[in-house]
């Protein structure tokens, strides 16, 4: 006999009706005077899309999967044969960006499947682990070797940091509850500060970072491994030292010195064993990767989605990741596919002239303003609007083209506008436990209350904005960025 299959609504109905009305009520108002019916039909999609992805109505993948099928049968976005002046709805699917992203996943899929990860952590635990704060240095240490490879915030924070974190707290008896200030309070929201810093630093540390670089190339701004890299190099050292400082004071952990974890780490690493062959290559890959995005890039213009072709191609030769292991990534290809649907709206409002439209409405309020004043105000709002945003790519997609535009038109150094608004957009992940990265699971552990979370995240971020402003700013003028 058949299985019966039940059949319901894949969607809370009263988030679809509010994403509907807002859509149709956007589509159907007149245009604003400069604009033509695809800009405003575009925009009133767009819109629809990212409050459909802000109030979860279904996965991202089905949000941007339903606005493909919408764009492409109105017209807006052909899924053939487009006009110039047009948008092919399928052209995502062809970025280079969005293929790097994926691949960068898949790798770092087998950084935590042969262990490699877990060994690097724990080696800078067993070298830096005799306090709480040299634990700390010691996490932000392993994440910083780990970040270039590892795309995902979650996978680094969540999959490899939160479960040693929580071991060492257990280690000394620190538990959620009365024993939470001990030592998992502090490491808790350290490791989610940590992990903002990382995904700032590197473009292939955080999935929303190629997005960021192709929004930025829609406004004529290139943005490679090496420029993000290199004007984040120093505000990330800088931050890496400063910012698990002042929580040591701000929010100090009970126990102060922690001479055991350095044995107990190396005891998990006698457990471990030698280096696996696998773990050696994986290695030797990392490294590999590394030189190609930096070196490969600069003197042999080798792209960096071909670096990660090269990388992924060495894990299939030597069977450390099998095909199979590739098919089963389901979140990989499911970032992928939302990820090409967003570029391509993002493109057809660029194409159709609304964002232009948008920068040169605020200019006409703001533009009179010296240039630096109006971008310090634009980058706070961009940074603490993510209170409002449960997702990083949502943030990202909502807000950042249309900021970007309107630094441009006022006058910031084009190059300067885009790095900041990206670094911004990682850094904002550490302001509450919900905005993306591991901040689910490690505020999950039951360690910190949300109003100390969020009042010490908030702390934490008037010092991270400061580090960012002032030495970034003053070292990206020195390199000739600023």
């Amino acid at each position: 006999m058949d299985e019966q299959v039940e059949v319901k609504l894949a969607f809370p109905l009263w988030k679809a009706a509010i994403t509907l009305c807002s859509g149709f009520f956007i589509w159907f108002t007149p245009p604003p005077a400069g604009l033509d019916a695809n800009a405003w039909h575009m925009f009133a999609l767009f819109a629809a899309t990212i409050l459909a992805i802000i109030l979860k109505v279904m996965p991202m993948g089905a949000v941007t999967m339903v606005a493909l099928v919408i764009s492409a049968m109105t017209g807006l976005t052909p899924l053939t044969g487009a006009a110039p002046g047009q948008v092919a709805a399928l052209s995502g699917f062809a970025n280079g960006t969005i293929w790097l992203i994926g691949i960068a996943m898949f790798i770092s899929r087998a950084v935590i499947k042969t262990g490699l990860g877990r060994r690097i952590a724990l080696w800078f635990i067993s070298r830096c682990g005799y306090s709480m704060l040299g634990v700390a240095y010691g996490l932000a240490l392993a994440d910083m070797v780990l970040g270039p490879g590892i795309p995902s915030a979650s996978a680094r924070g969540g999959g490899i940091m939160y479960p040693i974190t929580r071991s060492i707290a257990s280690a000394y008896r620190s538990e959620p509850g009365p024993t939470a200030r001990r030592a998992g309070a502090f490491l808790m929201i350290c490791v989610s500060q940590i992990d903002a810093i990382i995904c700032a630093m590197f473009l292939t540390a955080m999935a929303g970072n190629p997005l960021i670089a192709e929004l930025a190339l829609s406004q004529g701004i290139v943005i490679n491994w090496v420029t993000w890299c290199l004007g984040a190099i120093v505000p990330g050292l800088l931050a890496l030292i400063i910012i698990p400082l002042c929580l040591y004071f701000l929010y100090p952990p009970e126990l102060k010195k922690t001479p055991e974890i350095p044995g107990i780490a190396r005891e998990e690493l006698r457990k471990m064993g030698p280096m696996s062959p696998a773990e050696k290559i994986l290695a030797g890959d990392f490294i590999l990767l590394i030189g190609l995005w930096t070196a490969g890039d600069i003197f042999f213009h080798i792209p960096a989605t071909l670096s990660a072709l090269i990388g992924l191609t060495i894990l299939l030769l030597s069977d450390i990741m099998s095909w199979e292991n590739i098919v089963a990534e389901k979140s990989a290809w499911d970032t992928m596919f939302w990820f090409a649907v967003l570029v391509m709206m993002a493109n057809a409002l660029n194409k159709y002239g609304m964002i232009s439209w948008i920068s040169q409405e605020i200019v006409v309020y703001i533009g009179h303003f010296d240039w630096l004043m109006v971008f310090l105000g634009l980058i706070l709002v961009y940074f603490y609007t993510r209170y409002f945003f449960a997702s990083a790519m949502a943030h990202i997609s909502a807000m950042y083209l249309a900021f970007l535009a309107v630094s441009v038109s006022v006058g910031v150094p084009p190059l300067l506008a885009a790095l900041t608004l990206g670094y911004a957009s990682n850094l904002s992940m550490g302001l509450t436990q919900y905005s993306g990265g591991p901040g689910p699971a490690l505020f999950g552990s039951g360690y910190n209350s949300t109003g100390q979370w969020w009042g010490v995240s908030l702390l934490a971020s008037f010092i991270s904005v400061a580090i960012w402003l002032a030495a970034g700013g003053l070292w990206m003028r020195a390199i000739g960025i600023g």
